[in-house]
């Protein structure tokens, strides 16, 4: 659980600071843009305090936005000069900056996104500042360092560790890498990289700390499109000319080629000289990406995201605020980057539920790109070939332009989507597998095609059971079941990460060997798999299932090319993975996401299953999908076999409507934590019954209640939901309500506008 943003009004003050609540949420006309040596600055620190503090400017002066480092007590400390200084401090014991980092000035545009950004989801200016200054190193003196790339030879004598060196090398496309961060990712001593060094299997140069990246050509290699296509990227590229803001939902059937769409309009917005971003919600999509990237623009982009080096991740950072980074893919985080003339924001596969950060600054990376490029004048892409509700709702009132692209592209057609109904099946309780689904997989690998089977389950069993006394085997730490990977040889908590050996007697009886898994996860269907087919080759694919992203890049990579006859996957193989042999996907258990009370529940089942179902016959082989089901008759089911999908989402968007839930209402979610669980039930009783702020905004809140997993690492969950109309004014009412409450000792809260999960 993370601890709660202090709201603006009830942010702490002293003599040295201001609450930043106080500044407005725009940049002053009159603020002057450089200040000179002496003058009094307000500077805005990393630090959680919450409060911009008063220095005086470096010799030689500094620029508004500068990036400074300062004292803090007995530390140094980074922060950004904010505005002028405010004087309600004595003037002679005010210090002045140390000195002024050599990266470029936080331009305007950012500082208001930032703050803007801040007062939505009630979050304070020193955490969303944190958020834009993620890159390591920013303090360090440009300097030269060692690098080592790939060389020209080969050594005679090879050995295991060798071969992973330069593996790894070839593996980063060309990008150097340091003698710590080379050794580290290939799991070698450093010895091993420098004997590679002086048999010239290795080159080991001299090379600034930051430089430049190679330079994209919008006229490099553009492809034929279709004319959906050809019509979809004139209008993409008309918007990005305008150099004004825009929102567009590109709406394309799997396969349809919309990222070829969009990056035409990456296109146009290079030969306008302005930056791009595209965000993508996994990982393991930016190698196929990247390759896509540099064949339509002649060199690779920029990278952002948590398998990227720390040393990449600053030359990153400092050479997108200076301009020398034309295009940028990454992970939710890098809409925090300082551009420097951001033209386009893409948020690819925008559906996707891991643009929503569910912990620190609790924020939708999708909502944000929209309110950045309102800002900085940028034109929004939002791509997926299953929107969320949000956004079909706000392309159904206008409020975004809407692009479809109906057919496939080239000779591959839609899959054919059949529901198995394993009322009729005749399946042993043991199995997952249906004989209608064997017998699909088994005529697929028959003809040399691949197969898929999908279960959005980690692990090998969610449950382990006791059959003597009945105990399930639960996390010490948290109110949740702990489920087994038995490759791991693990029960492992998906809540808090806690790990224990597979037991052989009951914690609770004392039985020995009574324990039994219980239900299907992605290992046991593997293992089942494996069985009824002997000679495939199977491929397992699932998040914690490899150590690295470059694992699992090359493991995609492998199946792509077809190294695999069967696939066993998890929700990671949705996300946009081509894999041009897949003629058949099977869904082990289609329900699964129908169950709950999640008010999304339906519009995710339907997404899941249709971009799962979209993995089949993306080549010139057509593809089938079968989905196992006990309801075949429920009206999601029915709405994925149909494809009638406008029905499925004027459906959906009639019953939010009449329910007054997003996109028709607002929501906000409060969650109360701490070790002493009576402790945060007074706390959320006294919110409950001090509601007033709420009810004059027409809101009203609902709780507390026990959150659906009440204990998270050993603190008590609690939560609360406030729901108010769609106009309402709901972070200015949460920050009355909460005012009047301080928090002591171990009690944390944490506020969620606009929350996608319950849990």
């Amino acid at each position: 659980m993370v601890g709660w943003p202090f709201l603006p009004r009830a942010l702490p003050q002293n003599e040295t600071g201001r609450n930043p609540a106080m500044m407005a949420l725009t940049i002053p006309p009159d603020t002057p843009s450089y200040f000179d040596e002496g003058a009094l600055i307000g500077v805005l620190p990393t630090q959680p305090l919450d409060r911009v503090l008063d220095y005086r400017a470096p010799e030689g002066g500094c620029h508004l936005g500068a990036f400074v480092e300062v004292p803090l007590g007995p530390r140094k400390v980074l922060g950004i000069v904010w505005g002028p200084g405010q004087g309600d401090y004595d003037i002679s014991k005010v210090r002045s900056v140390i000195r002024v980092l050599d990266a470029a000035p936080m331009r305007d545009e950012l500082r208001t996104f930032l703050e803007k950004a801040g007062g939505y989801t009630l979050t304070p200016l020193t955490a969303m500042l944190r958020l834009a200054t993620r890159a390591p190193g920013l303090g360090d003196p440009p300097s030269m360092r060692k690098i080592y790339r790939l060389g020209d030879t080969t050594p005679d004598r090879m050995t295991d560790a060798r071969t992973r060196v330069l593996d790894v090398l070839r593996d980063m496309g060309g990008l150097s890498l340091t003698l710590k961060e080379l050794a580290e990712t290939a799991g070698v001593t450093t010895s091993v990289v420098k004997g590679l060094a002086k048999l010239g299997a290795v080159r080991e140069e001299d090379s600034p700390r930051d430089t430049a990246f190679p330079t994209l050509d919008p006229t490099y290699a553009g492809k034929d499109l279709t004319d959906d296509q050809a019509n979809a990227s004139a209008t993409l590229r008309a918007a990005v000319a305008t150099r004004s803001y825009g929102t567009t939902l590109l709406k394309g059937v799997t396969g349809s080629g919309k990222t070829e769409v969009y990056l035409e309009a990456v296109a146009e917005c290079l030969a306008q000289g302005r930056q791009a971003l595209v965000l993508l919600p996994e990982i393991a999509l930016t190698a196929e990406f990247l390759t896509r990237v540099e064949a339509r623009f002649g060199a690779l982009p920029a990278e952002w995201h948590s398998g990227v080096t720390v040393t990449e991740r600053r030359r990153v950072w400092k050479m997108v605020g200076q301009g020398n980074a034309q295009l940028v893919v990454g992970a939710r985080s890098s809409l925090f980057l300082p551009f420097r003339d951001l033209g386009l924001i893409v948020v690819d596969e925008e559906h996707d539920t891991s643009y929503k950060q569910e912990d620190g600054v609790l924020y939708n990376a999708r909502d944000m790109a929209v309110l950045r490029a309102s800002i900085c004048h940028a034109q929004v892409i939002l791509a997926s070939a299953t929107p969320s509700l949000e956004s079909w709702a706000n392309a159904d009132a206008g409020k975004y332009q809407k692009l479809e692209l109906t057919s496939r592209f080239g000779d591959a057609i839609l899959p054919d989507m059949r529901a198995i109904d394993m009322r009729t099946e005749d399946l042993p309780g043991s199995s997952w597998i249906s004989p209608t689904l064997q017998r699909a997989v088994q005529k697929r690998l028959e003809n040399a095609e691949q197969a898929l089977l999908f279960i959005n389950r980690r692990g090998y069993a969610p449950v382990t059971i006791c059959r003597a006394c009945g105990h399930q085997i639960g996390c010490d730490h948290c109110d949740a079941r702990m489920v087994e990977h038995r490759f791991l040889k693990r029960l492992v908590c998906h809540q808090c990460g806690e790990t224990k050996p597979l037991p052989t007697v009951c914690p609770s009886c004392d039985a020995e060997d009574r324990l039994a898994a219980v239900g299907p996860g992605v290992e046991r269907l593997a293992e089942e798999a494996q069985t009824l087919f002997p000679d495939a080759r199977l491929a397992v694919l699932s998040s914690d299932m490899f150590g690295s992203a470059r694992a699992l890049k090359a493991e995609i990579e492998t199946i792509a090319q077809g190294g695999a006859d069967l696939i066993i996957g998890t929700q990671l193989v949705a996300k946009g993975h081509n894999f041009p042999l897949l003629t058949l996907v099977g869904v082990i258990d289609a329900d699964l996401g129908l169950q709950g009370s999640d008010l999304r529940a339906a519009e995710r089942t339907f997404q899941l299953m249709r971009q799962v179902a979209g993995r089949a016959g993306r080549a010139d082989k057509p593809g089938e999908a079968l989905l196992q089901t006990f309801q075949p008759e429920h009206p999601v089911i029915r709405s994925i076999l149909s494809g009638d999908e406008h029905s499925f989402w004027k459906a959906e968007a009639d019953e939010r409507r009449h329910a007054g839930v997003p996109p028709y209402g607002r929501l906000a979610g409060i969650i109360l934590s701490s070790t002493d669980v009576q402790e945060v039930f007074d706390l959320g009783n006294a919110l409950a019954r001090n509601d007033a702020p709420l009810r004059r905004a027409g809101a009203h809140v609902f709780g507390p209640a026990p959150a659906p997993i009440a204990r998270v690492r050993g603190r008590h969950r609690v939560r609360l939901l406030v729901k108010a109309p769609k106009g309402t004014p709901l972070q200015a009412a949460l920050a009355d309500w909460v005012a009047p409450f301080k928090l002591k000792g171990e009690l944390r809260m944490a506020i969620d506008i606009d929350p996608q999960s319950f849990y």
